[in-house]
């Protein structure tokens, strides 16, 4: 008897469709980028609030200046991880369905805040950050929206994988 060799697909639909908030997180960093450039004197405080000031800097590094004084090879290595990054949360949200809309949330953050930064690795050399947050004489390092929308990302992951995963698995293996 011979077999229909018919590839089936699936008609489940992908989070995919949360390429739109990548697409708009990566229009919001770029142009709050390119606002800072045009308005701000690079490491000149413009105090906003007692703990909140825009400060245009430069970071050739990755996250907190990690390597910024590695020498100029840390760009290109960054970037390929940006790359390799953004490609499988591509993949991952091809892969992910639709009702998990939280998961689909997260992973479109994380991506468009890599999308933001690798842009500026790769066309400046160096990631722009202008978000400057203080108490008294200690500061935290300076960051931009692609930032904010990874670790926001991030945070949503890590509650999707404590409470909503296990939620998820017993329908998953019926």
């Amino acid at each position: 008897m011979e077999q229909d060799s018919t590839v089936v697909t699936s008609n489940k639909r992908s989070c995919l469709i949360w390429g739109w908030l990548a697409f708009v997180v990566v229009v919001l960093d770029l142009g709050s980028k390119q606002l800072a450039i045009t308005y701000l004197n690079y490491a000149e405080p413009n105090p906003l609030l007692p703990v909140f000031d825009l400060t245009l800097l430069f970071n050739k590094g990755a996250a907190f200046s990690f390597l910024s004084d590695a020498g100029g090879w840390q760009r290109w290595v960054f970037a390929f991880i940006a790359v390799v990054v953004s490609a499988v949360l591509v993949v991952w949200l091809k892969r992910t369905e639709r009702q998990y809309w939280w998961l689909g949330l997260a992973l479109s953050l994380v991506l468009g805040g890599a999308l933001g930064n690798l842009y500026d690795r790769v066309v400046q050399g160096y990631v722009i950050d202008f978000i400057s947050l203080h108490y008294n004489n200690y500061y935290f390092p300076a960051f931009n929206i692609a930032d904010s929308a990874i670790t926001l990302g991030a945070i949503v992951l890590i509650l999707d994988m404590l409470f909503l995963e296990a939620k998820r698995k017993p329908s998953e293996e019926k």
